[in-house]
């Protein structure tokens, strides 16, 4: 028996174990003119270099996590949501999930973002605009009034002061009764790409990397199933980067944060399952579905040959995709339906585990309801009518595929040898003599290409360079400089009105007056003696949240001890 037929038994193995114990699905996987077809496709006879293909559900896991691939787990469909106060939010979720969403992933505002209270001057304007204002855990049990958090996946897209937030979620459902050590979801808390593209931080890296660090030993002892960080390049991406830096920069951060785990003394095998990425569906299709097949092999490679991972589930690169806001246009923007179902269908082809589906108006403002159903229904369409979740990664195989996802591979490798590079100069105190960050190797390269700027460069560049190739005309986007029309279509746009600032103010007023507030001082100042110290920080804060303190006034105190990181000029 030849490799490829020995390859192709396991995956056989695999498949009917997952048949007899219930995990594949009972549906038609016939196409619409009634041809059986089979769960994966292969070659007719053994071909140079297939050990990289592989078979889906096994190492490389170019071809997807599952032998079963989408027969098995469909992907979630999580749709991203999150505006004006709690409980217009919460009316948007009960929406999602009674239409078939499979999931909840919350969009905060800025002043949430930025770890401040909506009473804040410097949150005056903001509040409720891009996303849901959280002050307290009072706001959080309004979020998820009648969604039983013990039974529901909730993504939360926050990281300068995701800790805080995650202690309210915590608290919240504590309150709901929920069992929280049986809760799943996934907390961002990336905040390498802060400083790389988003630039929402809260302190400078190292206290960051102190409550990360916190939060991993925390759910790994606590929540098991819960992922405390989700190292994210979709804010790369749209800040300008190309496919090739998305997928490094961000596998990159993920070895960062593997470094922290192993710094902190726990075994791979047991915290690298918490870790799941997340990444942008951009508009070049075969490019995009490249790319995710890339990220999946390369990052079997490093942890199972740098990192150590034995087990296959240290192995697996999660991710969630979420299509490409960036290729939105306000021109026409009906077309927008169009690039987005293009781009879920590259992330679903990719093998995407979850996938948040953008509305066509939100280039102009956050979803209406009307627009946020059309998105809805897009990956419905894909899962239910095209008959893409029948087989396993259905271009594999296919030469342009396999050539693009070796080509992004080697780009990103390339980035990765210039980021270790950058670990062996000199950096400021918190490193060891010669460069290198006492976290690991990976680790120091990043900060000190942040420190230096390097990776808003590179975007930048990439970024310009697009711009350019758009303004000349050598890249066309329909509506802006090809198939232009004079007429203009007016949508009805959500609008967040401003009353929404005033009530929440008052409401955050109202409940400052009804707390015990010297609970909450004696709460905040118990925090920042473990914040002076060297203590895990979840308890403490958990304790601070119980009684009442707010966001903003946890992060004050915090800013307090740690100070407020200011990004150095790059000229």
């Amino acid at each position: 028996m030849d490799e490829l037929e020995a390859g192709y038994q396991r995956w056989r193995q695999r498949y009917d174990q997952a048949v007899q114990q219930g995990r594949v699905r009972e549906a038609d996987f016939s196409t619409l003119s009634g041809a059986e077809v089979e769960p994966v496709y292969g070659p007719p006879a053994p071909v140079p270099g297939f050990e990289r293909i592989g078979w889906p559900g096994e190492y490389p896991f170019t071809r997807g996590l599952y032998a079963t691939g989408y027969r098995g787990k469909q992907w979630t469909i999580r749709q991203f949501a999150g505006f004006g106060n709690a409980k217009q939010t919460n009316e948007r979720y009960k929406m999602i999930l009674q239409r078939g969403g499979g999931g909840l992933s919350v969009a905060f505002d800025m002043p949430t973002l930025m770890g401040r209270d909506s009473d804040d001057q410097r949150s005056l304007g903001e509040v409720g605009h891009c996303g849901v204002a959280i002050d307290s855990v009072a706001d959080m049990d309004v979020l998820f009034d009648g969604i039983p958090l013990e039974q529901t996946t909730t993504s939360m897209t926050i990281s300068g002061p995701a800790v805080p937030v995650f202690c309210m979620y915590l608290v919240a459902a504590e309150r709901q009764g929920a069992d929280i050590t049986r809760l799943n979801g996934t907390l961002q808390t990336d905040i390498f790409k802060e400083y790389i593209a988003q630039k929402e931080w809260l302190f400078s890296p190292e206290p960051h990397l102190r409550l990360i660090g916190d939060l991993m030993e925390y759910c790994h002892a606590t929540i098991p199933a819960y992922k405390p960080l989700s190292v994210s390049g979709y804010h790369i991406r749209e800040a300008g980067a190309t496919a090739a830096q998305e997928l490094a920069f961000t596998i990159a951060d993920g070895f960062g944060y593997v470094e922290l785990g192993l710094s902190r003394g726990m075994p791979v095998n047991e915290f690298a399952p918490g870790l799941s990425f997340f990444f942008d569906a951009h508009i070049d299709f075969f490019e995009e579905i490249a790319k995710f097949r890339a990220a999946r092999r390369i990052w079997a490679r490093w942890m199972r040959d740098v990192y150590g991972a034995t087990s296959e589930k240290a192995q697996w690169l999660r991710f969630h995709t979420q299509t490409a806001g960036v290729s939105l246009t306000a021109q026409q923007p009906d077309n927008n339906v169009v690039r987005t179902a293009i781009e879920a269908l590259a992330g679903v082809l990719g093998g995407t585990n979850s996938l948040h589906t953008n509305a066509l108006d939100e280039v102009l403002a956050l979803p209406s309801q009307r627009a946020a159903q059309i998105a809805l229904r897009t990956q419905q369409v894909i899962m239910e009518e095209t008959g893409v979740v029948n087989v396993a990664d259905p271009l594999g195989g296919s030469w342009y595929v396999e050539a693009l996802t070796d080509k992004i591979e080697a780009e990103a490798e390339r980035i990765f040898d210039r980021i270790k590079d950058m670990a062996r100069i000199a950096v400021p105190s918190a490193y060891q003599p010669g460069g290198a960050h006492p976290i690991g190797e990976m680790t120091s390269g990043i900060l000190r290409g942040i420190e230096d700027g390097w990776f808003t460069g590179e975007i930048a560049d990439s970024a310009f360079t697009y711009q350019q190739a758009l303004e000349k005309g050598d890249k066309k986007m329909v509506g802006v400089n090809a198939a232009v029309d004079s007429d203009t279509e007016q949508l009805e746009i959500l609008r967040i009105s401003h009353e929404v600032e005033r009530e929440q103010n008052a409401l955050l007023a109202r409940r400052r007056t009804e707390r015990d507030q010297r609970q909450v001082d004696h709460t905040l100042a118990e925090l920042v003696a473990v914040a002076r110290g060297e203590g895990n920080m979840i308890e403490p804060m958990l304790a601070a949240v119980r009684a009442e303190a707010t966001l903003g006034e946890v992060c004050d105190v915090l800013r307090e001890v740690w100070g407020e990181y200011v990004e150095p000029p790059r000229f």
